[in-house]
């Protein structure tokens, strides 16, 4: 009697051994995995360890109902733990699924497409902003074609100075005449004498190509040094209708002044000095007012074909 109450014991110690590894594995499935487990007590593993001892030695006198409990209790915590391991591992499976469906990848395909529409966008855009800019300044352009002329500048004006025969002449006196006009000084040491050589071929060209009549005219911006016999002895060594002009300094000056042109004298070993000047021819047309200027930049031919094209430009406007 006392060894059965003992197996019976040892049966009751195994049957809440069993259940206490079963709930055991049911709460790892439930908890997330932490390095930290609490340990089975030693009385419950010792008594785990000798189970299958215990089992083997007394299967025959515990009977076959002991044996057939036990191993349905090892086969069912066995299929609990393999179905609580793949239920465990379908979530996982499922979690990293759905871990990947919320990432995804960087660029989705719907941003890569919206990336592509708003570039389209803005390069219509800059298309059409380009077109209008274009078309505003055309419209511009041909606004002021149509607009009002702005007038001539203002070059030339009234004088009265003498020529180098003596006589006092004003710009009534050329009036009728297509004339260059060139401001310079006899002491010049090579500008002017090169400018009016330039000068002199230019006529004889323009009378040859066009047969146009052109008067040249040299207007001193030195009247102390520059008498009337000096501007005449001056003028002879260019071309022989070559007209000189001096005069008094204030009339002089008023007539610098009227075609804008810039001269001052530089004192250089006393008395004997140079004066700066504007380097430029200007072509006035029959009412003596001014057409264009030609610089120093310009050669014979370039000079000669210059004032034809003036000249045309000029009868055709007032045809």
């Amino acid at each position: 009697m006392a060894a059965v109450l003992s197996k019976t014991g040892h049966l009751r110690r195994a049957y809440r051994l069993l259940s206490y590894t079963r709930s055991t594995l049911q709460l790892s499935n439930e908890i997330p995995k932490s390095p930290l487990h609490r340990p089975l007590p030693q009385s419950d593993l010792g008594s785990f360890t000798k189970l299958p001892r215990f089992l083997s030695t007394n299967a025959n006198a515990a009977g076959g109902d002991a044996n057939t409990q036990a191993d349905s209790a090892l086969k069912a915590t066995s299929s609990d733990s393999h179905s609580d391991q793949g239920k465990q591992s379908g979530d996982s499976n499922q979690s990293s699924e759905q871990g990947k469906s919320v990432r995804g990848g960087p660029i989705s395909w719907l941003s890569f497409l919206l990336l592509i529409a708003s570039g389209a966008g803005v390069i219509f855009y800059y298309d059409q902003e380009k077109k209008r800019h274009i078309e505003d300044i055309n419209t511009s352009s041909t606004a002021v074609k149509q607009g009002p002329s702005a007038g001539k500048a203002a070059i030339g004006g009234p004088f009265n100075l003498i020529n180098h025969h003596g006589k006092s002449v004003t710009e009534n006196d050329f009036k009728g005449k297509w004339t260059l006009i060139y401001f310079g000084f006899t002491h010049c040491p090579d500008i002017c004498p090169d400018e009016l050589q330039k000068l002199a071929a230019a006529i004889d060209k323009i009378k040859v190509k066009s047969g146009i009549e052109i008067v040249p005219v040299f207007i001193s911006v030195d009247p102390e040094r520059d008498t009337v016999e000096q501007v005449g002895e001056y003028v002879k060594e260019f071309h022989p209708k070559l007209i000189g002009l001096t005069g008094d300094p204030e009339e002089v000056k008023k007539a610098a002044r009227a075609y804008r042109v810039y001269y001052m004298k530089t004192e250089e070993e006393g008395s004997d000095y140079l004066v700066d000047h504007s380097i430029i021819m200007y072509l006035m047309d029959p009412n003596m007012e001014f057409i264009k200027f030609f610089g120093k930049n310009n050669d014979v031919d370039a000079l000669t074909e210059g004032v034809i094209n003036e000249i045309k430009n000029y009868k055709k406007a007032k045809q």
